[in-house]
């Protein structure tokens, strides 16, 4: 058995797993862990816990340190710059006309790096945007094309159900969806009825298609109503 805890570092981001060592944390501490990307402040999702080795992918690292205070106010900088970037990448994608969109901006814990999140249409040529971007900020640049899914799952918005976007608020992953899915859920294929504002199926067609395939549900424990008695229909 292995010790862990589960770091995530957006809201509804995917759960990494890393080693404690001696460290004492618990649930929704804040943590400065070492990553692919370099250092990183995420959030404690999963409190310490002993799970089978061969449960694991690659070998984990560990937790530097428990969030200080100073951290904390490193990152409430990050933000306030990020705000900032955005604008400033706004003004130079208008300036070299690109057929892009600017999504989000993210700044390394370090500030070592700025990425820039966007959609297009097909494949971009950035590379002037890039040097533009990199003597203003004067540190690493890196532009990431991302999908209709992604940006809505980074703005975040109103569903047609009046609530929060699943991908938003809970969904840590997108799962394939198919039209399938609709069909077993009797509902209509009428495409703006089961596509998101993104464009693209509903996730909720997954993720509530298990208690449609499900065989032990009774049937309804009511008659239609033009199965009623003449007499007690309206």
């Amino acid at each position: 058995m292995v010790k862990i805890v589960g770091v995530r570092f957006k809201k509804t981001g995917k759960v990494y797993y890393f080693d404690p060592g001696d460290l004492e944390i618990q649930g929704q501490d804040r943590v400065i862990v070492e990553t692919a990307r370099g250092i990183e402040y995420g959030e404690i999702v999963i409190p310490p816990r002993e799970v089978p080795e061969d449960s694991l992918v690659n070998p984990l690292k560990k937790v530097l340190r428990v969030a200080t205070a100073e951290d904390t106010q490193q990152v409430e900088e990050n933000r306030a710059k990020e705000t900032a970037a955005y604008e400033i990448c706004q003004k130079k994608i208008s300036i070299h006309q690109l057929p892009m969109k600017l999504v989000d901006v993210e700044y390394t814990f370090d500030a070592s790096k700025i990425i820039f999140y966007f959609t297009a249409d097909g494949r971009v040529d950035f590379r002037e945007l890039v040097k533009d971007l990199a003597a203003v900020f004067r540190t690493r640049i890196e532009l990431r094309q991302i999908g209709v899914r992604d940006e809505a799952k980074m703005i975040g918005g109103i569903g047609c159900c009046g609530r929060v976007l699943c991908c938003s608020s809970f969904l840590g992953d997108f799962e394939p969806v198919s039209i399938r899915m609709a069909k077993d859920q009797n509902l209509s294929l009428n495409p703006t009825k089961i596509s998101g504002i993104c464009g693209r199926l509903m996730c909720c067609l997954k993720f509530e298609n298990d208690c449609y395939e499900r065989k032990d549900i009774p049937p309804r424990p009511y008659p239609k109503p033009m199965d009623m008695p003449e007499s007690e229909q309206g």
